[in-house]
């Protein structure tokens, strides 16, 4: 007796029975965000069950290749899950959009191969609510044998709440990464929110010292003027050596003094930039005519070695040369007669070329290294404190940053990071 007569001949009172099997089954089926593989293993195992099946699969297909999802039966753990379509019953179902189903695939090899061992196939397509097939519910039977409308309507029932659990869970996840992105997102913004208010914080603050520094090297400075002429008008007169040497201290402090105020006016008043395009090779060459004529720099030999190709910046000639005047004169300070101080321009990357001055003096220890960009702040006992706070505020008004490195090994490193100039 066929499978199909055999179905027709079920009693009421079993017809009922499967039937409630059925509802019991579905009814039991509850999917939750992240337990898919559970929930479609419970649809595998009903699937068997109910219409009395060997083996059942619901597969993922994707690019010509399906992928196991869930089985009714134990797979090895190195049997592998991902399986290509091309010549198989799976790849008809997928191609044809709808139910497949084949009493004897041996003796009917055109609808394609079966699992290695199985004859019959019922191939049930997983839809999405727009039509598009992106799985199966597929079960195997060593035996071949018919599939009653009535059996392929339970396989179906089954297979449209295993194509809403895929696809649930395939939204969640595309959710969960688009939640991902918006927090990172959200997070870059705060962060850039944060340093822009930070900026502004510390534009008013310095727009604030500006003004006040203004009035008070005002009020310090006449009467300053005042006294060093009435020194100097002293210096004309016949003093004791005792006296003279006081006068020349007076004098020596009054310049620092002098020195002093107008370093302050500069770091605290806005950078105001007259920004031309910079060979930095050329800058560098002509920078170090000036540099080794200082006293800090003789008896010191200065390296530098031109890029092969032309490095072009934007930046104001006379500021930058302030800058690297500083830079330099410190690095020739800090080794002794007859050591060597190198420049290096790094334009490896692509929009930023780094201007490098290494010394190999002493390393510098950790907590001083630190505060060195800090205002007032020196080491020298002649130092106002304002030599590199200066120039990092017009490294930082040309888009760039100054930091400074320091190893026993390697010496001292201090790089001008500045952004290159990309216009033809």
């Amino acid at each position: 007796m066929s499978k199909a007569n055999y179905d027709e001949t079920l009693l009421p009172n079993q017809k009922w029975q499967r039937e409630r099997r059925i509802i019991e089954l579905l009814s039991s089926l509850n999917y939750r965000t992240g337990e898919l593989n559970s929930y479609l293993h419970n649809i595998a195992c009903g699937v068997s069950e109910l219409i009395g099946v060997d083996w059942t699969v619901v597969t993922y297909c994707q690019e010509g290749f399906e992928t196991i999802l869930a089985s009714s039966i134990e797979m090895a753990e190195d049997a592998p899950r991902v399986y290509e379509l091309h010549g198989r019953l799976i790849a008809t179902v997928i191609e044809l959009k709808r139910t497949l189903a084949v009493e004897d695939a041996i003796a009917n090899p055109e609808y394609g191969r079966p699992a290695t061992g199985y004859r019959a196939y019922l191939g049930i397509p997983l839809q999405t609510s727009e039509g598009q097939v992106f799985g199966t519910i597929c079960s195997f039977h060593r035996q071949a044998r018919e599939f009653t409308k009535d059996e392929i309507h339970i396989v179906e029932l089954f297979a449209e709440r295993a194509a809403t659990a895929i696809d649930h869970y395939h939204l969640y996840q595309q959710q969960c990464q688009f939640n991902q992105i918006l927090e990172a997102e959200v997070e870059k913004r705060t962060a850039q929110l944060q340093t822009a208010q930070a900026k502004l914080v510390e534009q008013e603050r310095l727009a604030a010292i500006g003004e006040f520094s203004s009035i008070i090297v005002h009020e310090i400075r006449n009467p300053l003027t005042t006294m060093i002429m009435g020194l100097k008008y002293f210096q004309k007169t016949i003093l004791t050596e005792a006296a003279q040497e006081r006068l020349e201290l007076a004098l020596s402090e009054a310049s620092r003094l002098e020195r002093l105020l107008s370093e302050i006016l500069l770091y605290a008043k806005p950078q105001v930039l007259q920004l031309r395009e910079l060979d930095v090779n050329e800058f560098i060459g002509e920078l170090l005519l000036t540099i080794r004529e200082m006293p800090e720099a003789r008896k010191r030999k200065i390296e530098f070695i031109p890029t092969l190709s032309a490095v072009k910046i934007v930046g104001d000639r006379d500021k930058l040369k302030q800058v690297f005047i500083n830079i330099i004169r410190n690095a020739c300070e800090a080794v002794t007669t007859g050591d060597v101080v190198k420049l290096e321009i790094d334009n490896s990357l692509t929009n930023e070329v780094f201007i490098n001055v290494h010394n190999g003096g002493n390393p510098i220890p950790p907590e001083i290294l630190c505060k060195l960009a800090q205002p007032f702040f020196s080491t020298k006992p002649e130092g106002t404190g304002l030599g590199l706070a200066i120039s990092k505020r017009i490294i930082n008004a040309h888009g760039g940053k100054l930091c400074i490195q320091s190893q026993p090994v390697t010496g001292t490193i201090v790089s001008v990071q500045l952004p290159l100039n990309k216009q033809p």
